[in-house]
């Protein structure tokens, strides 16, 4: 998924989209369009919903209040107001804004399922969603607000406000101002919503899914690279290649995650004098668990990513909206918005993320210790007990991990029930997705400082044997890429901007990319 070269343009049809189509949107401002076979589909179901409108007998969310409300008959000439009331008491939402990325992804995923004609909205309901979005206009959407069923309420609800002209949103310069202003800026008018089309906006798990997909794309990246990261690690701490030899992985325990990891950090190791220079009359037999396992941790993390991404493309195939409108006619009330599918991925996530930064963390503490490094320095500093090397580094580490750890406790199993009990079993998707895009991040940052310490360890290694050990191809190209911009071995210096530099190189891939100079392109 995150090999894949990204659309500069999306097309919104009835058949869906790819979760390239959602990367591309969120993250590059990639533009949108809707196809006319979507078009004229939504059209000719909002014929039907306006002819149930039209009709004596209540229809949900059509004719009627919502939630616990369900019961009340609303007149037609209070209709408007229902919508434009449902909204902007729905826009409850607390708390710090969610990042620009999240609430575009939020939004296009929501036009999605509104150009399915599923949901019943006129036309001019997903075209205006998405000239906002082509305008870089972004809605604030707060934190709290959702709890992961009858979809991510509160903030899609934001969403829907600014497209009344209501509400809070940020121009393409990431600005806040007066949503007119941003309208009347892009062209765009307010659109004053009809019969079902609050419902329609606000119904989906739209929020958690593509906050799924964007960490499913960053862990993919991030997991390659904790296998060129651990495969630095046993060239700084003298360890063996032979146990990720292809023989004793898919033969034996055909788990094909861990396959692919044992695969790249082999190939990251190939030609290494540093590994070599110890085949014969080591004493040692075994490597510690957290070197010679690394293919089985990250492996059952590649595997649980793909099946996060499993959950996940079956979701992006869905029309999720609460009544839907279903081709046959019906208008059908259902539970489709509960969100536990993509809650209990995103809770896996958060747990294989958190293991995978505190084996990385186990190697960092290994390389730092002299009784365990195999005749580095301590700590790796350049004259120890004068400097303090990457001690505090490995603090940092630690404390990122422990973070995780705590993120790790799934919000999924956890339910408060709310409108007056109606919604008495919801999923806390949100709050699921949001705690993982938290892990991603520190297991980013964590892998930053195992790259700082292993190729720190390398050039020790380098240095103590005159020049003969040094690292394989790969490692060789990843250390070029990164002392271009991150000195080596020297004295104490000010350290926090050189692993937030290491940091940036791995979250672009910079990492990743050098390493595949050499070995080609890894799994």
């Amino acid at each position: 998924m995150n090999n894949a070269v990204l659309p500069e343009n999306v097309v919104l049809s009835s058949s869906g989209v790819t979760p390239e189509d959602v990367i591309a949107v969120a993250r590059h401002s990639a533009k949108v369009t809707i196809s006319a076979e979507a078009l004229a589909g939504v059209a000719q179901v909002r014929a039907h919903i306006d002819k149930l409108a039209n009709s004596e007998t209540p229809a949900y969310g059509i004719s009627t209040g919502f939630g616990a409300l369900a019961s009340r008959h609303i007149p037609a000439d209070m209709r408007t107001q229902l919508q434009k009331s449902l909204i902007r008491s729905h826009s409850a939402g607390m708390g710090p804004a969610v990042e620009r990325e999240v609430v575009r992804a939020l939004m296009f995923l929501r036009a999605k399922t509104l150009a399915s004609g599923r949901t019943g909205v006129r036309p001019v309901v997903v075209q205006t969603m998405v000239d906002v979005l082509n305008a870089g206009i972004t809605p604030v959407v707060r934190e709290f607000g959702s709890l992961g069923c009858s979809g991510d309420l509160a903030p899609l609800s934001h969403c829907a406000l600014v497209l009344m002209g209501e509400g809070e949103a940020a121009g393409p310069d990431g600005v806040v101002r007066p949503v007119p202003d941003l309208f009347a800026d892009a062209g765009i008018t307010p659109i004053e919503l009809a019969e079902k089309e609050g419902l329609a906006l606000v119904n989906g798990t739209d929020g958690m899914l593509g906050m799924l997909l964007m960490a499913i794309a960053d862990l993919r990246l991030l997991l390659t690279t904790a296998d060129i990261t651990a495969a630095l690690s046993v060239e700084g701490l003298l360890g063996t290649d032979q146990v990720f030899v292809p023989e004793l992985h898919m033969e034996l325990r055909p788990h094909p995650g861990q396959a692919a990891s044992a695969e790249n950090m082999l190939r990251v190791l190939a030609n290494s004098p540093i590994v070599a220079s110890h085949r014969e009359g080591d004493t040692r037999v075994q490597d510690a668990y957290s070197l010679r396992c690394a293919p089985q941790v990250a492996g059952a993390a590649r595997d649980t990513v793909d099946h996060a991404l499993m959950v996940a493309t079956r979701e992006l195939a869905a029309s999720i909206d609460n009544p839907v409108v279903l081709p046959d006619g019906r208008v059908s009330s259902n539970g489709n918005f509960h969100g536990a599918p993509v809650a209990y991925v995103l809770d896996f996530l958060a747990i294989v993320s958190a293991d995978v930064a505190s084996i990385a963390e186990r190697r960092t503490d290994r390389m730092l210790d002299p009784a365990r490094s195999h005749g580095l320095p301590a700590f790796l500093a350049g004259d120890p007990g004068v400097d303090s090397g990457l001690m505090i580094a490995q603090y940092t580490q630690a404390g990122l991990v422990s973070d995780s750890k705590r993120l790790a406790v799934p919000a999924s199993v956890d339910s408060i029930p709310s409108s007056a009990m109606q919604e008495d079993h919801v999923s806390m998707g949100w709050h699921a997705a949001r705690k993982l895009r938290r892990s991603v991040e520190n297991l980013r940052r964590v892998l930053a400082i195992e790259l700082v310490t292993a190729t720190r360890a390398i050039d020790m290694r380098t240095s103590l044997s005159d020049g003969e050990l040094v690292p394989g191809p790969a490692g060789a190209a990843v250390l070029e890429v990164l002392r271009a911009t991150v000195p080596g071995p020297g004295s104490d210096r000010f350290l926090s901007p050189e692993l937030e530099e290491a940091d940036r190189l791995v979250g672009s891939g910079a990492i990743r990319a050098a390493a595949e100079t050499a070995t080609g392109p890894l799994n």
